[in-house]
Formats: structure tokens, sequence, C-alpha cells
């Protein structure tokens, strides 16, 4: 692992904070910064016109700002990028619904565990289908 040089900064930048907040508190940030930070916080908000009004004195935003209008107007690559959206929206969305299903899974393994249990401890296969939900075949055919 190699150390952080003394020319090494890193910012973390909570946009949703700042918007939340009327933008109180952007001041702190030196006018680069606050041109970047404008930029992704309303980059798909402003109109045109107010977004090239703030960007005036930032050449390397302003060009950022003129890729983000020439992908934005190419039908194909915004495709792509509502397609890898999908992707990634599926994906989190099966991750969820795995996690459901192992849970699931899971309280169902405690209560045949439980239902084991019950049965090696003399209790009626009726009271152990009434406390446990399970089916009379289900617990008949328990180990």
């Amino acid at each position: 692992m190699y150390p952080f040089s003394d020319h090494c900064q890193m910012h973390v930048l909570r946009l949703g904070d700042l918007i939340r907040n009327n933008l109180l508190g952007l001041d702190q940030f030196n006018l680069d910064l606050q041109k970047w930070m404008q930029f992704w916080a309303f980059g798909l908000e402003w109109e045109e016109k107010k977004m090239s009004a703030v960007l005036q004195d930032a050449p390397e935003v302003q060009a950022a700002y003129g890729e983000y209008k020439r992908f934005i107007a190419n039908p194909e690559m915004r495709e792509k990028a509502m397609a890898r959206e999908r992707y990634w929206t599926d994906r989190r969305l099966d991750r969820a619904e795995g996690r459901e299903e192992g849970r699931e899974e899971g309280r169902e393994e405690k209560g045949l565990e439980v239902a084991r249990n019950m049965k090696a401890k003399g209790y009626s296969v009726a009271e152990i289908a009434d406390i446990s939900g399970l089916s009379l075949s289900e617990i008949e055919r328990l180990g």
C-alpha cells in the first residue's frame, strides 16, 4: 500500500445536503469547486441560459457540460445509459429478492427445527401442527 503524499487532497461532497439547504455553505469552497458542485447538482434541472451563466468563468466545467449535452443529444448513447441503469436496478432488485428468499427459507428451517424438537419431546402431532403451522403430513415426515 502506498502512503498519501503531501500533494494529495480528498474532497467528499455531500451535494444532497447542500441542495436541501439551498446551497447554504457553498461559499466555503473555492470558486472552481463551487462550479463543479453546481454542475453536478443542477446540470439536469437548470435551463441552458442559467447553466451557461453559472459556468461562464469555468472552462473545465463548461467542457464537461458540453460533453454532457452532446451525450444526451445522442439517442444511441442515451439508450446505452438507460440500459446500464436498468441492468444495475435489476441487479439490486435481484439481490433484495434473494435476501428475502433466504430469510423465508431460514424461517421455514427454524420452524422445522422447532417442530422436530417438539416431536422429540413427545408433543402430539396435532399440538405441533397448531403451534408451528405445519401440516400433519409435514410433521409426520420429520425425522
